[in-house]
């Protein structure tokens, strides 16, 4: 009996994968001449062919071999990959709004409750939210401090801090959260938390969890098996619950807002979204809700404090790794800034080359080497393949960061990417970091502001030093996934 059940399982395993076989080949047809790509296998698609701790090199690799356009299938699902700079601009300049959709990506859509935030939103709900958000953040204050101010203010709240340390050497992670995420706290909650909150620094480690499981394998597993991994256990619940309490912290605030919102004095994004959802509340239609708001809150407050502060991180590890660069910065602080006022960013103009090695730090990381998935908004002819309305598409960031046609020398870290001949800063249109065309990163300009004021700021009062020899520092990612985390380590900040 034995015998004949294992047989029978047998038989019972083959059909169904002859089946599958069948189904997805059809699949593929029914939507026309879909580029190019490997074979997938039933159920498991392409997998095998990714390494799941670097799966955008495994994309770049499959490009050398199927073209920078190709097919790839993530589990059952085909996927349209782009690699290289001529291709993602194609796509995301050329044909913007055809590819403005935002992808498919199960893990991000637990989150933002199926894509009414920001980030995962599609359609008319997008452009709406993505509007509002822009013109907030661009107008935010009404008339009270600026943004800039802000930053200014936070940079020396920092500086404070690592001048406790008296030169012994720490972990900046959680110092440059609690900063950098005070920035963005103080456009959408209307405050700053002080470092030592209990409140403030439960969120931040939830918060650095959530960006941690986005590239662990469970979250990528989740991507491609949604309906399974919810009903089995793992980590991934774990996150899940983190965003919810996030989401509670960010409801009771909204909740205080309303308790104390005059609306002749706007103090911040959470009263203009306020104002927003009661001047339409008639409107059956309207996408300015109390769901909307506390998932676009959500997104704007992960958003604005992981990516920012893991470049800051990332970026004075490199600078500990090439000291010389560390010292042309210091020089060209000295130069235009000196020691007596704050960076401000009237100052970037006029410092190119700490410009340029801010933005050499952004592409050498490659802090979202894959972007974030997006989808086309109709049937599309694409270098003579059709791509049906409705298909995910991976932009691979990597390969725009590191193409050979637009960096001279991708795999090395070098300001001179961003200098001329005279040394002046120059401008690279594979400088993609936070993809381009209409899903181009909302807090683009927030982000960039943040991380001029800030490293300027740190290396006006410090010099950085490493416990360890430069040789001995590796800068290769601790985790790669959707986002490329920088490994652990200490350094010391000894006042200049």
């Amino acid at each position: 009996m034995e015998i004949i059940g294992a047989s029978t399982l047998l038989l019972i395993v083959c059909i169904v994968f002859i089946v599958l076989s069948i189904t997805q080949a059809q699949k593929g047809k029914s939507k026309g001449k879909l580029p190019p790509g490997p074979t997938p296998l039933p159920i498991l698609g392409n997998l095998l062919q990714l390494n799941g701790k670097e799966v955008h090199k495994s994309l770049i690799k499959l490009s050398e071999k199927y073209g920078p356009v190709y097919t790839l299938h993530m589990g059952m699902d085909p996927v349209v990959v782009l690699c290289s700079y001529d291709a993602v601009k194609e796509a995301l300049i050329d044909n913007a709004e055809v590819f403005s959709g935002r992808g498919y990506m199960p893990f991000m859509d637990k989150f933002n409750s199926g894509g009414h935030g920001l980030v995962g939103s599609n359609g008319e709900r997008w452009k709406q939210l993505r509007r509002f958000s822009l013109m907030t953040l661009r107008n935010f204050g009404m008339g009270k401090r600026s943004i800039e101010q802000r930053i200014q203010e936070e940079a020396q709240f920092l500086v404070e801090e690592f001048q406790k340390s008296k030169g012994q050497q720490l972990d900046p992670t959680f110092y440059l959260s609690k900063a950098v995420s005070n920035v963005i706290c103080s456009v959408v909650f209307g405050k700053r938390f002080k470092y030592e909150d209990k409140e403030f620094l439960t969120l931040l480690d939830l918060l650095h969890k959530i960006f941690i499981g986005f590239s662990s394998a469970w979250g990528q597993i989740y991507n491609i098996y949604p309906n399974v991994m919810q009903k089995i256990p793992g980590p991934h619940h774990k996150l899940f619950a983190a965003g919810e309490v996030i989401k509670e912290f960010i409801s009771k605030r909204v909740k205080m807002h309303r308790e104390t919102l005059d609306p002749n004095d706007p103090r911040d994004f959470i009263d203009c979204f306020i104002m927003r959802m009661q001047q339409e509340k008639d409107i059956s239609t309207t996408e300015f809700h109390e769901e909307a708001m506390v998932n676009t809150i959500f997104d704007l407050f992960g958003a604005g404090t992981e990516t920012v502060s893991s470049t800051l991180r990332y970026g004075m590890l490199i600078l500990l790794k090439h000291p010389d660069v560390e010292e042309r910065i210091h020089q060209e602080i000295d130069k235009v800034i000196g020691r007596d006022r704050a960076p401000c960013i009237e100052d970037r103009s006029h410092m190119p080359y700490t410009d340029a090695a801010i933005h050499e730090i952004q592409r050498f990381i490659d802090i979202v080497p894959l972007g974030v998935p997006h989808k086309v908004t109709q049937d599309l002819t694409f270098r003579d393949y059709f791509i049906p309305k409705g298909t995910t598409v991976y932009t691979v960031l990597s390969s725009v960061l590191r193409d050979p046609k637009q960096f001279k020398c991708p795999d090395q870290f070098n300001p001179g990417h961003f200098l001329d001949d005279k040394g002046k800063f120059r401008r690279n249109d594979g400088y993609m970091p936070f993809s381009s065309g209409k899903r181009i990163c909302a807090g683009e300009g927030l982000a960039r502001m943040e991380l001029f004021l800030f490293l300027t700021t740190i290396l006006q009062n410090f010099t950085l030093r490493s416990p360890v020899d430069r040789e001995e520092i590796d800068l290769t990612p601790s985790m790669s996934g959707f986002g490329n985390l920088p490994p652990n380590y200490e350094l010391a900040f000894i006042p200049r």
